[in-house]
């Protein structure tokens, strides 16, 4: 047995940072075993019930450690042969020569017994001690010829201090390697590497979620890369690793993803021999490199370009299917979403939810992290509500003042907020709801509040913010307001941009009447193919308590009159209707129907050229609307389901039902 001593002190090695832990400790020798390109670590043992360490060791099929290089291997420290090696955790293992020290974390002694092949081609085996007392002295035994002719190392550990069988077994640990040399064993795997503990392989693979691999070529260079997706943290950062060809990390770079907090953990190990002379320099914009390429060269700028999209768009994909996915599982299990029936046309309507609350998810998860249920509702709840009006594609616009977006990001929430067939039908069913509301207060002052109803205090102050009642798509020009005033808001509508004020001459131009309604359709000319027609619509209402005769009929004629001695309106590519409308009319309008019934328009009482005058009951009316609205409804793919969505809220279009909404209104 010969004796040597290393230039240093036991107290000093054990204060040069050693290992703290024993699963980082047992770690350093795993390493050392691949350092020596060994395929195969080994890590064996025996315990008792009580966890008592029989033995323990670590094998593997290494080069072994030459004796007559043993004086610039153990005989140094803070300065071994080792300058580069397979290192994930920011230092580069075995360039220190300290790690064969590591065993003091758990026991007292450690003995290497290694065969290597000698110059001369002979296996030849020895032994090394090192004791925890004695860390700067190490003996070597006589070296004798191997029978087995493999060479390999195993290190034999003794005098156990603070580890148990326990440890060894525990989940715990074979998670930590797993942790810690997955990546190692991801990238051998084509060389079958691997680790054992008492015959049983590790089992990397469980901490893997995804991985990608693929080469690129970049101006004749090739980059074999691999992208794995961890199922969990395995370091402080996520890099790039740069690898030459013997698999020996020259660099790494953060990848500077996983800072939307959704638990991304990511590595790409880049192997290419266009490493293999690379000159990483402290700064990333260096000047061009004299002695190989540096990050200045147009390869590596592209090749940076290209790890950049490829790990945007991983990161996308697994927060849209993973987190994104879990998002939407939790809110449904914690009843977070509004309550949905169980119809098809509901059930689109919370699937367009889901898909924007996933989308906003993608772009930036922090808007739904850290959020107590009452605030993740609100939130929902908020988004619902916009979607469920013409105000859905504002979201996009909301989400712009909260955080950046990309281009990319901007068009991809842009397409999913764009009004869909289901986005319609809600629209619709929303402006039905309004529209039977309308109605249903209306009919409550006509024929419930008769005696307290007017026309120009009541009536005329909900029709007027209403004129759907008399047709889609109409602009109204005024409500209450002279005929002067009519005329100029008239011509403004027509005419853009009119600034001049007309004035009128006539002594009637101060008649008021109750709403005017214009619309400008490209509706055909009748007598010609070269025009079209401009409608145009006058509405008299009347308070309840009057009836519809000839002296309502007189002064609607009047504006008649008016509108026909005033140049301004009286082109014959218009048309003119006036609409009186009460709660009843007289024989004298009856009688009227019947004069103009040959005309085949309905309600009609007067026909003079493109002048037309009607008279309608409410009650016609609102038979008009029904009959309007339920041919919508008719038209509609999920008509069931709306009625149904309806119905709930008190509306219902088969008038043999009660409304809810009359009988409240009535009862209070």
């Amino acid at each position: 047995m010969k004796k040597h001593t290393a230039k240093i002190t036991s107290k000093s090695i054990e204060q040069s940072g050693l290992p703290s832990d024993f699963k980082k400790a047992i770690a350093e020798y795993i390493w050392n075993g691949f350092d020596a390109n060994a395929s195969t670590i080994e890590l064996n043992f025996d315990a008792n019930a009580v966890g008592y360490i029989n033995s323990f060791s670590i094998s593997d099929n290494g080069s072994g450690i030459n004796l007559g290089r043993i004086e610039d291997t153990f005989g140094q420290f803070m300065d071994s042969q080792k300058t580069k090696t397979f290192d994930q955790n920011g230092f580069v293992k075995g360039k220190a020569g300290k790690g064969r020290f590591s065993f003091t974390n758990f026991c007292n002694k450690a003995i290497w017994e290694t065969t290597f092949e000698s110059d001369k081609s002979d296996f030849l085996k020895y032994n090394i001690t090192i004791s925890k007392e004695k860390l700067q002295d190490f003996q070597t035994s006589d070296k004798i010829v191997s029978i087995s002719k493999k060479t390999g190392t195993i290190v034999h550990f003794e005098s156990f201090h603070s580890l148990t069988g326990d440890l060894l077994e525990s989940e715990e640990f074979q998670n930590y390697l797993a942790s810690e040399f997955g990546w190692f064993l991801f990238l051998n795997k084509e060389s079958d590497y691997k680790i054992k503990i008492n015959g049983q392989e590790i089992d990397y693979w469980n901490i893997i979620g995804d991985f990608r691999e693929f080469e690129e070529t970049i101006n004749g260079k090739t980059f074999h890369i691999s992208y794995i997706r961890w199922n969990k943290n395995i370091g402080d950062k996520y890099y790039y690793y740069f690898l030459n060809h013997e698999q020996k990390e020259v660099e790494r770079k953060h990848t500077s993803f996983n800072n939307k907090a959704v638990d991304f953990h990511h590595s790409v190990y880049i192997l290419s021999e266009y490493f293999d002379n690379f000159q990483f320099t402290k700064s990333d914009q260096p000047t061009l490199g004299l002695n190989g390429p540096n990050q200045s060269d147009i390869t590596f700028k592209h090749l940076i370009g290209l790890l950049n999209d490829f790990i945007a768009q991983e990161e996308k994909l697994f927060i849209r299917d993973k987190k994104a996915e879990k998002l939407i599982d939790d809110y449904n299990s914690k009843k977070i979403f509004p309550e949905f029936k169980n119809n098809s046309y509901d059930q689109i309507r919370k699937k367009d939810l889901e898909n924007v609350v996933k989308e906003i998810y993608c772009i930036q998860p922090k808007i739904f992290q850290g959020l107590r249920q009452t605030q993740s509702k609100t939130l929902v709840g908020f988004l619902n509500l916009l979607l469920d009006t013409e105000q859905r594609e504002n979201i996009l616009e909301i989400l712009e003042n909260i955080t950046d977006l990309s281009d990319e990001e901007r068009k991809e929430l842009a397409n999913t907020l764009k009004k869909t067939k289901i986005s319609s039908i809600v629209e619709l069913v929303n402006l039905l709801e309004n529209r039977f509301n309308v109605v249903n207060v209306i009919k409550q002052m006509v024929f419930e509040l008769e005696k307290f109803t007017n026309e120009r205090d009541h009536i005329q102050k909900v029709v007027e913010n209403n004129y759907w009642l008399f047709g889609e798509q109409y602009h109204l020009v005024s409500a209450d307001k002279n005929f002067e005033v009519s005329l100029n808001n008239y011509l403004d509508f027509i005419e853009t941009g009119k600034k001049n004020k007309e004035k009128l001459k006539s002594k009637d131009k101060l008649k008021r009447p109750d709403i005017f309604i214009a619309r400008q359709a490209e509706m055909p000319d009748p007598n010609s193919d070269q025009y079209t027609i401009e409608e145009n619509i006058i509405v008299e209402l009347k308070r309840p308590s009057v009836v519809i005769g000839k002296e309502q009929f007189d002064q609607i004629e009047e504006y008649i009159r008016f509108i026909i001695n005033e140049p301004k309106f009286i082109s014959e590519l218009r048309t003119w209707k006036l609409i009186l409308v009460g709660k009843k009319v007289d024989d004298w309008i009856k009688d009227k129907y019947e004069s103009n019934k040959g005309k085949g328009k309905r309600f009609l009482i007067e026909s003079v050229r493109n002048y037309e005058i009607y008279a309608m009951t409410w009650d016609d009316l609102f038979k008009v609307f029904d009959i309007r609205h339920k041919h919508l409804i008719n038209k509609l793919e999920f008509k069931s389901s709306v009625i149904e969505d309806l119905e709930s809220k008190g509306i219902y279009l088969d008038k043999d039902k009660p409304n809810e909404l009359i009988k409240k209104i009535v009862n209070e």
